[in-house]
């Protein structure tokens, strides 16, 4: 970073970002793929990722809500985009308008789609509740699903293109709930086959399925954070293991530098008491901007060659780090968080230091925080 740099950018590497859809492509060989970039793609930016991905062969594009489905197809993506969560009233008219794919988890909900659709054929997905508890139809509600979709189908009013589901703990392969869990998605496709109903798609695999379940992989996988470089599962591999790249650098530029006696309290509430003479740096970001409060006194960043802790609470603008007696003079570069090629902390590691999980390390950053993207597709 130079002089002119902003104060903190997070820098998206497109080529590390096309590197893993090609290594999550050849561990699920004979399924098509779809790029999950829901949240303004886990924070790497929307646009520029899916641009990448559909170079990239990656035949679809999922997404959480019909606005960001609707944004994709304003900057001209032509592809097979599905979305899939939305309140009661949403505006499926649009959705099928613009041939987006929808997801309906329920009989009530594909009646609104069908309504909505006012004569056009929607495109749905019907979503089946696996053992997650949380979106799709369960039990008797999958059968009048099911029944619905087949009437709606003779009529002509919707193509079923897909039937998914969700798996809870496919971070843990041995799971029993993830077998269980498969074993009701297949008994679903008979159902549906037995109301005259054959899908183009089965999906079911997310990330962490995609590389470690193969007879989960069905005809489609949906690929999250194992696409932006983080790995899905880190209690079997970490990210390098499963040859992925993490894709998004977090830099700032120290915006003070100061030396403090031993017995200094540091940053709010006094949580850290400097117990020698030393060098404190300030790094000009802060809950504000997505950096988790709960790295207070737990995480490192990278600066002038080494690991630094941050000390002190972390505050809405701003957090500290401890220098040592290394000499360092404001604007000095700092990593955050990186690919850990070099030593720096990966999002990964700020996720365990914070107990918590990396896709939200790498959401949550934004607030004043400017997005670069570097690569082949920048």
């Amino acid at each position: 970073m130079s002089r002119h740099d902003p104060a903190a950018e997070a820098v998206v590497d497109l080529d590390a970002y096309a590197h893993n859809l090609s290594v999550l492509g050849e561990a699920a060989r004979g399924a098509r793929m779809m790029a999950v970039l829901k949240a303004d793609a886990y924070g790497h930016g929307l646009v520029e990722c899916a641009r990448t991905a559909r170079a990239n062969s990656v035949s679809w594009l999922g997404v959480t809500t019909i606005a960001e489905a609707l944004e994709l197809r304003e900057v001209a993506d032509e592809g097979r985009i599905l979305c899939w969560l939305y309140p009661p009233g949403a505006d499926f008219a649009s959705a099928v308008e613009h041939d987006i794919d929808l997801a309906a988890s329920s009989a009530a909900q594909l009646g609104e789609i069908v309504a909505a659709a006012a004569g056009r054929r929607a495109r749905v997905h019907l979503k089946v509740d696996t053992g997650m508890s949380r979106n799709g139809a369960l039990g008797a509600d999958w059968s009048h699903l099911v029944t619905a979709a087949a009437t709606a189908q003779r009529k002509g009013a919707i193509e079923v293109v897909g039937v998914w589901s969700h798996l809870a703990c496919a971070d843990e392969p041995t799971h029993p709930s993830v077998a269980a869990q498969e074993q009701v998605f297949r008994e679903a496709v008979v159902e549906l086959a037995s109301a005259g109903i054959e899908p183009e798609l089965r999906h079911l695999a997310n990330s962490a399925a995609t590389l470690t379940r193969p007879s989960a992989h069905f005809d489609l996988v949906r690929v999250g954070i194992a696409s932006y470089g983080l790995t899905p599962a880190p209690n079997v591999a970490s990210s390098s293991e499963y040859g992925l790249r993490p894709a998004m650098t977090l830099r700032a530029r120290l915006a003070h530098v100061k030396r403090v006696p031993a017995g200094s309290g540091v940053s709010y509430g006094h949580t850290h008491v400097t117990s020698a003479d030393t060098t404190l740096g300030l790094v000009p970001v802060g809950y504000g901007d997505g950096v988790l409060r709960a790295l207070s006194n737990r995480a490192s960043v990278w600066c002038a060659g080494d690991r630094r802790p941050i000390v002190g609470r972390v505050c809405m603008d701003q957090f500290m780090i401890d220098l040592g007696d290394t000499e360092i003079e404001v604007g000095e570069p700092v990593t955050l968080f990186g690919a850990g090629a070099e030593g720096d902390p990966t999002a990964q590691d700020w996720a365990d230091a914070a107990d918590t999980i990396s896709y939200e390390v790498v959401t949550r950053i934004g607030g004043r925080i400017e997005r670069r993207h570097l690569g082949a597709r920048a």
